[in-house]
């Protein structure tokens, strides 16, 4: 992939991450499941937007950029490894954060990933009842230039196509490695949010030619909705590759059956998911993003749709600083 070593990037990332088999819940389900743990890229307990920040922080750089400024809801994992990442690069750091309705509220605004933001200084701005994200960022943005210091707006969940060449470089890597163990794939799973880290995916793999299907487990919509964010974010990423816009046609697939009443709301089969793997394997996942898809994955297989004996892989994005924010659900 020559084009991608010609962008711009920091080094953050704990890379390449381990990628290695769920042993016992493979075998409670009779199908090979295997993990990409990226859960364990660092900065400040990891994730996937680790990935995705290496490309941001680096275009933030030469732009010369003195603060970061990002959104999501209280609880966002890419907000913590945003503000993270504006502490390791002395930056300053703004999150403009709202409330999630139907999520749990004792520890929700104070623990978790919420506590993080306060250890690495970053500023936090609720979105106040009446008014929307975009307002308020627009506002903050006017207030920033106006003190003089330079912004560098991140979208949410770091998910616009430089942000995506993070999981074009994370295909790259498993590729290499399930050659390395002689492991053939018949499934990646993945949990689809703001669409960056399957897009990516799929455009590394399209540029290997690398044909393995990708299914995003939606956390937040339907899974025609989903489609309709990863799909131009997946030809905007091979654009930038230099690549065929068009390859990325009927790549994109997913699935919204897991995702329950909204973003960051749990369901049984969310907390059953992460009790389970946590009691068979040693691994948190988080109530958004990767309990839903596990949820999802544990499902498709008891349901038949992966065939026994298969081999499945599951991308761990990361997340279970906010397992601590949801300790009542459990």
């Amino acid at each position: 992939m020559t084009r991608l070593t010609a962008i711009s990037n920091v080094v953050i990332s704990h890379a390449p991450t381990p990628l290695e088999k769920l042993t016992n819940l493979s075998a409670a389900l009779g199908v090979n499941i295997f993990v990409k743990r990226d859960d364990c890229t660092g900065l400040a307990g990891g994730g996937n937007k680790t990935r995705k920040l290496e490309y941001l922080l680096a275009d933030a750089q030469n732009l010369g950029a003195d603060t970061l400024v990002t959104i999501g809801g209280i609880q966002s994992n890419h907000a913590r490894q945003t503000a993270a990442a504006a502490a390791k690069f002395s930056m300053g750091c703004e999150l403009v954060l709202e409330d999630v309705e139907g999520t749990p509220k004792q520890d929700y605004y104070q623990n978790g990933n919420a506590l993080i933001n306060r250890l690495c200084h970053a500023n936090t701005h609720l979105v106040p009842e009446g008014s929307t994200m975009d307002e308020c960022v627009e506002q903050l943005l006017n207030k920033l230039n106006k003190q003089g210091k330079k912004p560098y707006f991140i979208p949410m969940g770091g998910s616009n196509e430089l942000g995506s060449l993070g999981y074009v470089e994370c295909a790259r890597e498993i590729v290499q490695q399930t050659q390395q163990q002689d492991l053939s794939l018949d499934h990646i799973v993945v949990a689809t949010g703001s669409g960056g880290t399957q897009a990516g995916l799929l455009a590394g793999f399209i540029a290997q030619k690398q044909t393995t299907p990708v299914l995003g487990i939606c956390v937040s919509r339907s899974g025609a909705e989903q489609q309709h964010i990863v799909e131009p974010l997946l030809q905007q990423t091979l654009a930038l590759l230099d690549l065929d816009r068009d390859l990325g046609i009927g790549h994109v697939h997913a699935n919204g059956n897991y995702y329950g009443a909204g973003y960051g709301i749990t369901t049984e089969q969310t907390r059953e998911a992460i009790k389970r793997v946590a009691a068979l394997e040693g691994i948190l996942l988080d109530p958004v993003y990767t309990g839903k898809a596990m949820a999802g994955l544990i499902d498709l297989c008891e349901q038949g749709e992966f065939a026994q004996g298969q081999n499945i892989l599951f991308i761990h994005t990361g997340g279970s600083q906010g397992l601590f924010a949801y300790q009542q659900e459990f």
